[in-house]
């Protein structure tokens, strides 16, 4: 059995579940909504993680499931969950039920796609560079502060600089301007990521298990992914990368201990590879190009080939 874990209507667990549905496999998927549902139950038996999920009258044994993939959101921002409110025993189900699906997944023994352990590698950009480093990549000069002096000193430096976020909630990257720098000063109540600006164009890389699905983001928008808000146009090209490049995503996305991942990445106009970040739950759907090489489809194959990780 197959298990999936999130909002029907999220992009990727929907494309997923399409590929899935032409499979002999029987799938399940878990709505994340249903989590206020006090009727819907985590259970386990006895010491270890044998169990069961009790959900609208049916009882799914956690020991057939061979593989799963976890894609929920922040459930404390689901509005259903946020209308019930913190001193709400619908809140504190969601909690309780949500705390169980981790923890069953970290230790189920087939596929997950991804384990906790391996996505919390991915929470701290710094522990991240680290490890893009390992793998071979460039990495941007990066400097973390609440020092306002140290920070000029660093945007006198390269010049051209972004900040963004440390941890991995999303946030919106953007180029130092000097309307930024007269505000420099609030920096010294939060720690504050700030980059030199790499020139180049953008590549996202995604591995799925053992095949790799690449394609070029050209866009004027400092952070493409928002480049609606500046009136930028996206295009995105399917790609062939050189083998050696091909290797250290291979590389990276095994020492972070991930089976799929979203990796960015810029090549210099000299040549260089540079990588930001890797997201081990990544939106594939906004890349996919290739109708005939789809990655959905390649989650599929990897899913319904269940094994361990």
């Amino acid at each position: 059995m197959i298990l999936l874990w999130g909002l029907p209507k999220d992009g990727p667990v929907a494309a997923v579940a399409a590929e899935l549905a032409n499979t002999s496999l029987p799938v399940v998927l878990l709505d994340q909504r249903a989590t206020l549902d006090t009727e819907l139950q985590v259970r386990f038996v006895g010491d270890g993680i044998a169990g069961a999920i009790d959900m609208a009258g049916t009882t799914i044994d956690l020991d057939s499931v061979t593989s799963c993939l976890m894609r929920p959101y922040d459930s404390l921002g689901l509005a259903a969950i946020e209308r019930a409110g913190p001193a709400s025993v619908e809140w504190r189900h969601a909690q309780s039920l949500e705390r169980g699906l981790w923890l069953w997944a970290e230790y189920a023994p087939g596929l997950v796609v991804n384990r906790p352990s391996a996505m919390l590698r991915c929470s701290s950009k710094p522990c991240q560079s680290t490890m893009i480093r390992d793998a071979g990549f460039e990495y941007p000069e990066t400097l973390i502060t609440t020092d306002p002096e140290a920070a000029q000193e660093f945007l006198c430096r390269h010049g051209s600089v972004v900040y963004k976020s440390i941890s991995s909630i999303r946030s919106i990257v953007a180029r130092v301007t000097v309307a930024h720098q007269e505000r420099l000063s609030d920096i010294q109540w939060c720690p504050t990521q700030f980059q030199e600006y790499i020139q180049g164009l953008d590549h996202r890389v995604h591995v799925v298990g053992d095949e790799i699905f690449s394609c070029t983001i050209e866009s004027e928008a400092v952070d493409y992914r928002y480049a609606s808000r500046e009136g930028a146009a996206v295009e995105i090209r399917s790609v062939n990368l050189p083998d050696d490049c091909i290797e250290r995503c291979r590389t990276l996305t095994a020492c972070m201990g991930l089976t799929v991942a979203g990796i960015d990445l810029r090549r210099t106009p000299d040549g260089a590879w540079y990588c930001f970040e890797v997201n081990p739950s990544p939106a594939f759907t906004f890349f996919e190009c290739d109708p005939e090489d789809a990655i959905a489809t390649a989650m599929a194959r990897l899913l319904t080939g269940g094994g361990g990780n």
